[in-house]
Order: C-alpha cells, then structure tokens, then sequence
C-alpha cells in the first residue's frame, strides 16, 4: 500500500463502529449486573424460605408442648375436682356424725 493512508468512502462508519461497540459493551454490563443481582436475590430468597421453615418447624414443636402441658393441666384439675368432691363427702359425713352426736 505504498505508505499511502486508505480511507473509507464515508468518515463517518468508523464513529458508528465505535457507539455500537460501546453500547453493545454496555448492554453487556448491563446484562452481567442484572444476573448478578437476580442471582442474590434468588439467593436471599433461598435463605428466607429456609428460615420461615425452621420457624414453621419450631412453631409446631412449641404447639405440641402446649397441647401436652394442657393435657397435664386438665388431667391435675380433674384429679383435684375428684379430691375436691371426696373432701366435701368426708366434711359431710363429719357434719352428719356431728349432729347425731348432739
């Protein structure tokens, strides 16, 4: 080419190349940043999924302990009641024997 400089019939095409360079550069930042960010959210999703099942899980188990403590709670009330009515039986039994006595 004898040192001679080759130029494109328009000057301009070269300035186009360069903003489709750019902007394709720049859509795939875009791009890249945009999985970046999906990925971690879908990652922190993840983690809050995980975390309300464990409280799921420790929300059951404490419902059963409740359920297991109120059952003792009514089996001890209903042994008192029994208690409760064979006192008043004997404080009746007491209170009859007395009068017959006076």
């Amino acid at each position: 080419m004898n040192g001679q400089l080759v130029t494109l019939a328009d000057g301009d095409v070269s300035d186009w190349v360069g903003a489709v360079g750019a902007a394709g550069f720049f859509l795939l930042l875009t791009v890249i940043v945009w999985q970046v960010a999906a990925t971690w959210r879908a990652r922190m999703l993840a983690a809050r999924e995980e975390q309300y099942k464990t409280l799921a899980a420790r929300y059951a188990q404490l419902l059963e302990d409740n359920v297991e403590l109120h059952r003792r709670s009514l089996e001890e009330l209903q042994q008192t009641r029994e208690e409760l009515a064979k006192t008043r039986h004997s404080v009746g039994a007491m209170e009859k024997m007395m009068r017959e006595i006076e």
